[in-house]
């Protein structure tokens, strides 16, 4: 018998469970598919960097997308403070660190194009990064960047879950394998619950399956529009905490956590659906946490695990409507899936409230895809 929701999301990441609470806030009817545990792949393994400016390219339509989610976050922690989770949200800023003056070169280049686009970056000299970050190796300057955060995203997803459920989200255990349309308009999604396939009705479909998005039949996305992106990370222990700042460098990042821990990631692989840590993706880890940060080499290794990011073909995510009446997609977010949560929660209530989105979301659209 087929089951019916106002709004049906595929997907239960960072993306797929932020979205279905915004909706549900907004009083409708919304049921969330996930074969896992809400999280367990993607959102749950990212380490949780906001860091729309460290990690940015260059100005355009991608940076005003950061940005704008970015200062949507403060709002949502507090928000999520009612769930008694604490989600480990830290506002001390990031720094990219130029361990040689080649490096420093490229830091000025970086620093000059953000201040001309009117966002507040400080430059730092040797000395006073070491000031900060007496812990870090040998440099030549950094880029401190104060507006950029950080959140634990297995607290979060915790957080979220509980908040999704309290709005009234309906949790279905199952995996996504048809989007339902007569051909103009979506009808709901084929669903299988451990081999045996249900029907689900709804007005409104969201396709938010992370790197397995373009593999839902019917999902208004080609085979490989998005594909996955193995990312490995580590985890170091060292009491007391030896950084106060998300660092990038040494092409990768050290996130401090609040007790000492700290993650360095991360490796991009093109590995398939494989999630396996491997020996080379430690050995490059520890490496360059070697490098970064010395104090940290003497330390045992607590954990290591790896995810799959979602990344489309040209590097932007797809946030938007599809030739299909009621079916939208929201896939394709590469690294930045916390970060873009509640952007993307904001786009996908618009969408299916006839609202205004917040943003001109045509270079994201996916019709692109073709």
């Amino acid at each position: 018998m087929a089951r019916s929701a106002d709004v049906l999301i595929l997907g239960g990441g960072v993306i797929g469970c932020l979205s279905a609470l915004r909706l549900a806030q907004r009083g409708l009817d919304v049921a969330l598919v996930e074969r896992a545990q809400p999280g367990a792949e993607a959102s749950g393994a990212a380490a949780g960097i906001l860091a729309p400016q460290a990690e940015a390219g260059g100005p355009g339509p991608f940076l005003d997308l950061t940005l704008h989610s970015r200062a949507l976050w403060p709002a949502l922690v507090e928000e999520l403070g009612a769930t008694g989770i604490d989600v480990g949200w830290r506002a001390g800023g990031t720094l990219a660190v130029a361990l040689d003056e080649a490096e420093l070169a490229h830091l000025d280049a970086r620093a000059a194009w953000q201040r001309a686009a009117g966002l507040a970056v400080e430059k730092l000299s040797a000395a006073e990064t070491r000031a900060l970050e007496p812990q870090l190796a040998p440099l030549a300057g950094a880029l401190r960047f104060a507006g950029d955060h950080q959140v634990e995203p297995a607290r979060l997803m915790r957080a979220l879950e509980v908040a999704a459920a309290r709005a009234g989200v309906r949790f279905i255990a199952g995996e996504a394998r048809r989007v339902l349309h007569d051909g103009a308009r979506v009808t709901g999604a084929l669903v299988d619950q451990g081999g045996d396939g249900a029907r689900l009705d709804a007005a409104h479909v969201i396709v938010a399956c992370g790197p397995w998005s373009s593999l839902v039949d019917g999902a208004g996305l080609p085979a490989r529009a998005v594909t996955p992106l193995r990312g490995q990370l580590i985890e170091i222990e060292l009491r007391p905490p030896p950084l106060a700042h998300v660092i990038f460098a040494d092409g990768g990042y050290l996130v401090p956590r609040a007790d000492g821990r700290v993650v360095v990631g991360s490796t991009e692989e093109d590995a398939g659906f494989r999630k396996e840590v491997t020996a080379e993706g430690l050995e490059r880890l520890c490496a360059r946490a070697r490098r970064v940060c010395p104090p940290l080499a003497g330390r045992p290794v607590a954990r290591a695990w790896s995810g799959l990011r979602p990344r489309s073909a040209d590097g932007l995510p797809y946030l938007g409507a599809t030739a299909i009446a009621g079916l939208l997609v929201t896939a394709g977010h590469h690294r930045n899936g916390i970060l873009l949560a509640p952007v993307t929660a904001e786009i996908a209530c618009a969408l299916v409230t006839n609202a205004p989105p917040p943003l001109d979301l045509a270079p994201f659209s996916p019709l692109r895809a073709g």
